[in-house]
């Protein structure tokens, strides 16, 4: 199977939230508020196609991912695969609908139970869903391990045994067990070196081009997410603030915060380019339990005027296929700036 390159919609996500609540009170514990970690995020991944979620430390993109997965229980919002509403779903309709919908930790470390060999972990959802008879199992391991990179006879050895690049290989053979049509990669390259990082992120490149997979790429690594991903969603404390095609997002961001996090982004050779302008961000980092009125974004924006601390700017298009929250890019006419 071939990487498809048809505009069938895979995953279509609508306004998802999932708020954590903040209690108080030792023996009655009541609910004094809720941390927003998503906030009303929509999105669209098409068959075939990866796109990446980028954004500082904090910001829930890794609870964007798990939500979508349901592995947390949303708090609001819709998630579509294939036309199905994953919310109408009986909790065994939902377990079997797993086997489609997949995910690659972030720690290679703390993701493998080291009490189980290899072939234990890889097999251990074949053998919940029953989709592998016994006697293939062995065989259908070795396919996995050979698939993404690994000797098929470290099969019978133990997660202690493997460095952290064999580790993650170990991760994304346990997530193709299933035969997956979506796999959500939950920054899995960020805790390898760097040399191992183009290693993970080339295979699962042919691996989406050879089984026909579809991403949902979380990383902070932007060069990195620019060599995978077709298009780039940029998030900032909950909220997606400029969604485009990666090519059109690295030549032309338009979100001032967006723009900021490119110009961090280390230039491999600087004497084939200008020099980059550096933008420090400056100001407070509000609390996702208390963001500010208005864009989320004021307290940092270098250009922020008086309609960003009154409104919440939507998620709107500028171009064709560019997508931004911001009043500056949105708005034909430019306000008055604030004091």
């Amino acid at each position: 199977m071939i990487r498809s390159d048809t505009n069938e919609l895979l995953i279509e996500v609508r306004n998802l939230r999932k708020y954590f609540p903040i209690t108080k009170g030792l023996i009655v514990q009541r609910r004094v508020g809720d941390v927003k970690a998503v906030d009303s995020v929509s999105f669209k991944i098409k068959r075939g196609e990866t796109l990446g979620l980028v954004g500082e430390s904090g910001c829930g993109k890794t609870t964007t991912g798990r939500t979508l997965l349901h592995l947390y229980q949303p708090t609001g919002g819709e998630v579509f695969y294939s036309g199905v509403n994953l919310e109408d779903l009986s909790p065994k309709e939902m377990r079997q609908m797993r086997t489609k919908l997949q995910i690659i930790f972030q720690d290679p470390y703390s993701s493998l139970n080291p009490r189980m060999t290899v072939e234990n972990i890889i097999s251990e959802a074949m053998v919940y869903h029953g989709i592998v008879p016994r006697n293939q199992r062995r065989a259908r391991v070795e396919e996995l391990l050979s698939m993404t990179g690994l000797n098929p006879g470290y099969a019978r050895r133990y997660p202690h045994e493997f460095s952290g690049g064999q580790r993650q290989r170990i991760g994304i053979a346990r997530a193709l067990a299933m035969e997956p049509e979506f796999i959500v990669c939950d920054e899995p390259i960020s805790a390898l070196d760097v040399s191992i990082q183009a290693q993970v992120v080339n295979l699962l490149k042919q691996l989406q081009n050879s089984l026909g997979l579809t991403y949902l790429f979380i990383a902070h690594d932007l060069s990195m997410v620019r060599h995978i991903s077709d298009r780039v969603a940029v998030m900032y404390l909950g909220k997606i603030v400029e969604i485009t095609s990666s090519r059109s997002l690295y030549r032309n961001p338009k979100h001032p915060y967006t723009q900021s996090l490119l110009s961090a982004v280390p230039i491999p050779d600087p004497s084939l380019e200008a020099r980059r302008d550096r933008t420090i961000l400056e100001g407070t980092v509000p609390s996702p339990s208390n963001p500010p009125k208005g864009c989320n974004f004021n307290t940092r924006c270098p250009v922020a005027v008086d309609v960003c601390f009154q409104e919440e700017p939507p998620l709107e298009l500028c171009e064709e296929d560019h997508e931004v929250a911001c009043h500056l890019v949105t708005t034909k006419n430019t306000p008055t700036s604030s004091e």
